[in-house]
């Protein structure tokens, strides 16, 4: 990538090319994307300045950002930037980075707080606070407690909650998953746990090994924090009160089927994701 007068269509155009030899799957988005990025402007404004030069500076932050996704370290922590429900979220490898597909989780409990008053939420492995955050800022009346074993992970969230306006109604707190909030109940329980089973995590993408193990790893058969939860979940539900979790695929009929085995707990509804696959568990607390 040398040369003195790389516009923006060549080098997007050569990047294209480079980054398919390296086996990323969306080279011409990832190099768009990167180079907005670098000159802070855009996808835009690439298509309608394709002849403009790069300066020298922005040509040498984009090599180096270049060579980093062909190492496949993924886009997002590359820019450390990650939209979610139409949000900006700051990202690090200190956690996971927000999925499309975890969007079906904030639709499926907004769906369900419709109409409760002033509610009270639980996010149970916050990362990034792409959940809660999201929540919180559709429901200007919640409050909620975020919860995370990781110290990393809670800073990141903390900075998001204060860079979108919703620290004053978020309570973080460092823990085991629901440790932190003994003898506390709330209207809704969410969580994005865990959820490779042991045998599928050597043959992850590429991409994936930047991503905190952690936030990945769900144990032999992929369920070991779906048990906890549904062990634990209705002890910290008010009455009419729901736990929502995101699942891999295949999983969603175990996750039900832990929730009717639970004390307190039944199977509320399966939500599908845009493509089809059943990825998200809801569960309520019975009456008694």
């Amino acid at each position: 990538m040398g040369g003195p007068q790389w516009t923006i269509g060549a080098i997007l155009t050569w990047t294209k090319q480079y980054f398919a030899d390296k086996g990323v799957a969306s080279p011409r988005l990832d190099a768009e994307v990167l180079l907005s990025h670098i000159l802070g402007r855009d996808r835009m404004y690439l298509y309608v300045n394709f002849d403009q030069p790069l300066e020298a500076g922005e040509l040498a932050a984009f090599r180096e950002a270049v060579r980093q996704r062909a190492r496949r370290v993924p886009v997002a922590y590359i820019t450390g930037r990650k939209e979610f429900f139409g949000l900006p979220f700051s990202v690090t490898p200190a956690v996971l980075i927000p999925r499309p597909d975890t969007e079906v989780l904030v639709e499926a409990a907004l769906r369900r707080l419709q109409g409760r008053e002033d509610p009270f939420l639980l996010d149970v492995g916050t990362g990034s606070g792409a959940i809660i955050i999201s929540l919180l800022h559709k429901l200007p009346a919640a409050r909620a407690v975020a919860i995370d074993i990781s110290a990393d992970a809670l800073a990141v969230a903390a900075g998001n909650a204060a860079k979108l306006g919703v620290a004053d109604r978020l309570e973080l707190a460092r823990g085991d998953l629901l440790a932190p909030v003994a003898g506390r109940a709330f209207d809704a329980i969410v969580s994005n746990p865990p959820y490779i089973a042991a045998k599928d995590m050597a043959g992850l993408a590429p991409e994936l090994v930047y991503e905190p193990r952690a936030a990945l790893a769900g144990g032999a058969d992929g369920l070991d924090f779906y048990r906890r939860l549904a062990a634990g979940g209705a002890a910290h539900l008010k009455p009419g009160g729901f736990l929502a979790v995101e699942v891999g695929a295949g999983q969603a009929g175990a996750v039900a089927a832990l929730a009717t085995a639970a004390t307190g707990l039944a199977a509320l509804a399966i939500v599908k994701d845009y493509a089809g696959v059943e990825r998200v568990v809801v569960l309520e607390r019975r009456l008694t």
